[in-house]
């Protein structure tokens, strides 16, 4: 038996009827066909799979469809206009060489904004709590750490930390 549910996902209505078992990471991908959100264990171990849930972060694999009926979500299709600029978090990622193979990097980057929008200027080790249920598999997390310092900087309206790699 089909569910209807509406959600608000990056500021846009969506109504459709699901499958009362269908995750809120799958009805992201293949309903809605926003792939940035990523699936990579399906057990919340991963990360990838992180978007916000009225603000918060949360891993989308953990989550039912129908549970987020009448809720807002945001994904890493939402953080930046289509043809604007960057978030100041994906931009860090860029700068800072903080992605390799990219797959976290959504998950990751969502998990980060909730982050920064709690403690605009976290310690390494608050970032490295702060993200620590999110896996990287490529970068031994010292990029993605310093991208995290340069977006609070940058959204602080500081002076941007030296992007120069860093490679262990």
């Amino acid at each position: 038996m089909l569910k209807k549910i509406t959600v608000n996902v990056n500021g846009t209505e969506h109504t459709a009827e699901v499958e009362p078992r269908l995750l809120l990471v799958h009805f992201i991908r293949e309903v809605l066909s926003m792939t940035g959100t990523h699936i990579g264990c399906d057990t919340s171990s991963c990360g990838a799979c992180t978007i916000a849930l009225d603000g918060k972060s949360v891993k989308s694999c953990t989550i039912l469809a129908v549970q987020a009926n009448g809720k807002s979500i945001t994904t890493i299709e939402g953080l930046a206009p289509e043809g604007g600029p960057l978030h100041p978090l994906q931009e860090g990622f860029k700068e800072n060489h903080a992605l390799h193979c990219g797959f976290c990097t959504p998950g990751m980057i969502m998990r980060a904004k909730e982050l920064l929008e709690h403690n605009s200027n976290p310690t390494e080790e608050e970032i490295r709590w702060g993200i620590a249920g999110n896996l990287c598999r490529c970068t031994g997390y010292n990029n993605i750490v310093k991208a995290v310092q340069w977006a609070g900087a940058k959204m602080r309206g500081e002076e941007l930390p030296n992007t120069e790699p860093q490679f262990v």
